[in-house]
This record gives C-alpha cells, structure tokens and sequence, in this order.
C-alpha cells in the first residue's frame, strides 16, 4: 500500500490556472497474479489470500483477487478500470467548492502488442538457415519477456498538501487502500515536477509511449533533469516526425525520497529520475515515430544522459478518470525549450 504518513485536514488550494507544474505521483504497478517469486517482484503487505491474510509465494497460494491464472489479465485490468477507478472516485474528499483536491486521475495500461524496449521494431518473422519460415511454429515461438510493471496510476495535484489531504481522507485509508492489497502485487510510487513540453489542449490522448528513464551515472539527478528538459527536449520538438505525430510530451521529474525511512520511498522508484509520457493519435504513430532515422539518431545520443543498460518503454493505453483541469497548457521552460515548444505549437495550429 502507499504510505502517507503525514494527514491533513485542511482545504488543498486549487491548481492555478497558468503555466505552474503539477505535483504527480506517478505510481508503477503490477497485477495481483500467481506469477512465482523469482520470476516478478511482490511488496511485502500486497496480495492476500482467500482469508484476508497476506500471502507468500502467489505461485503455491491461491490469491484473493483471481485464483484461475486463465482469467487473471483479462479480469484485472477489466476491474481497475470499471470497478476501482469509480469506488476510487466516490471515496475522494470534496472541499468546500465542490471539488476534489485530485486533479486529474488517468489510468495507464501497458499494451503488450505494442513496441517495448524488450521486443522493439522492426517485428521480424523467425527464419531458417536459409531465410525460409519454418514449417511450423512449434518449438520456434518467440519466448515472451515482460515488463516489470503492467500500468501506472497517474494523480496529478496542485501540490503536496493536496496529495496528502486526499490519501490521509477517511474513505481512501478505510476503503481503498485495503483494496489496492488485493488487486495490485506490487506499487511503486514516484513524486515528480510534471514539466508539460507539449500540452494537449483536449486532454484526450489514448495512445502513450512510457519511458522510465534513469540518469548516466556521471550525473547527479538536478544535472540530469535540467540537461534533459532544456537540452534533449528542444532536439524532440524539433524533429518534424515529432511535429507530424506526437500529440502531447511530459517529462515527470523525480521529486521523490531516496531514504528507506521517508514516505513514498521505494526501492526500484528511487532510482527512476524521470518518467516520459509521449501521446500518439494511434499506436501506427507510435510506430511510425520510434521507426524515423532521425528519431533513432536522437535517442542513441540521450545515451549521454541516460544510462542505456537501464532505459525501459513499453506502450500503454490510457484511461482518464478525472480531470478538472482546464485547457492545458505549457509549463514554464525558459530558454530553447520555450521557443521550441512555441514554434511546435504554432506549426500544429
């Protein structure tokens, strides 16, 4: 479960209109499945047993969620949608005006027929010795490898206190949280600054490219953030496959505890420093884009910033639960990336 150790009563101040970044707890998740130990992790209170207990290994105990594997993906990913996203919503605190502190809620499902960094394109079929397809596809199934994660539950706030006044809410501690144990093996919350570099004004986007991304080591993270925001982020805008195809860019910058004994500390999410949410019309955009040269070009040199053994994307499918946000806009990026995004803007006009 998350832990909030910090509660408070009083009324969040509303987002303010502008171009201020969001505070996002963009948290990683996994499904609660009979996957065994050592081949997925499992936090130490998720998943309970069909007695309300927390299990051990999910591979020898029936789980309280979904204890017939051949239903399990379908099933979970059907009930974060339909069923948690509206128990999650009706448990929110309402201020005075009417409003929830929370103010946008998306929901982001990992697509596995759609290109990762363990199965990127070009999809080439299996070949003989002598370039023939085989006869059969016995014994030559291409073996799957899955990502650690299956979603992300995106929450973005006007700012922290507003985070916790609705995590330390009544119905969200009675309520949901207990629920979250049964439905999620494993949450890895991470904190971020959302730097919106391309704002979406409809707010609509569907298909995401989610990128966690984690520094070279010869960089300390303020270094890494501010190099990857006014540097690597100017050379995305100004590729025209990116003004062609690309319908919104977030980079979420890791604000988050590195201490085991802080709130919100996770083990894997310290190590995050950013989490890029790229948005496409249709997942053929997504493909089109991570297949352009010069895109290509440009992601080998991040390898400068980035530590590449460590860089994972997968595509995702978002859902949006909430949003009383209005119209979005850009943050504030001064320098290059201001006017690159602007000329973005203005081309896509």
């Amino acid at each position: 479960m998350l832990d909030i150790t910090q509660e408070s009563t009083a009324p969040a101040p509303l987002q303010r209109v502008g171009d201020e970044p969001l505070t996002v707890l963009c948290t990683l998740l996994s499904r609660a499945d009979n996957t065994p130990l050592h081949q997925r992790r499992k936090g130490p209170l998720q998943m309970l047993d069909l007695y309300g207990e927390v299990l051990g290994d999910p591979a020898s105990t029936p789980n309280a969620f979904e204890a017939q594997p051949n239903l399990n993906f379908e099933k979970w990913t059907e009930y974060w949608r339909k069923t948690h996203g509206p128990r999650f919503t009706h448990a929110l605190p309402i201020q005075a005006d009417g409003r929830h502190p929370l103010l946008r809620y998306d929901q982001i499902h990992r697509v596995s027929a759609g290109p990762s960094s363990l199965r990127p394109l070009p999809y080439l079929p299996p070949l003989d010795a002598d370039g023939r397809l085989f006869d059969t596809v016995i014994g030559h199934v291409p073996e799957h490898e899955r990502p650690e994660w299956d979603g992300i539950a995106y929450l973005g706030f006007a700012n922290t206190d507003a985070l916790q006044v609705t995590f330390g809410h009544e119905e969200i501690t009675r309520a949901i949280l207990p629920e979250d144990q049964v439905i999620f093996r494993e949450l890895c919350p991470i904190l971020c600054r959302q730097h919106i570099v391309i704002p979406n004004p409809t707010s609509r986007e569907s298909i995401l490219l989610i990128s966690l991304v984690r520094r070279a080591p010869a960089l300390g993270r303020e270094q890494f953030q501010q190099r990857w925001l006014h540097d690597y982020a100017p050379r995305l805008l100004a590729q025209p496959a990116t003004q062609r195809l690309v319908r919104r860019y977030v980079q979420l910058h890791n604000i988050g505890p590195v201490d085991a004994d802080q709130p919100l500390y996770h083990e894997v999410g310290k190590d995050i420093d950013g989490v890029a949410i790229t948005a496409f019309a249709t997942i053929t955009d997504l493909e089109e884009f991570l297949g352009d040269p010069q895109i290509a070009a440009l992601l080998h040199d991040q390898a400068q910033l980035i530590d590449p053994q460590q860089h994972e994307y997968w595509t995702a499918l978002a859902f949006q639960v909430v949003n009383q946000l209005p119209a979005e806009t850009r943050t504030a990026t001064p320098g290059p990336a201001r006017q690159a995004a602007e000329a973005h803007a203005e081309a896509a006009s």
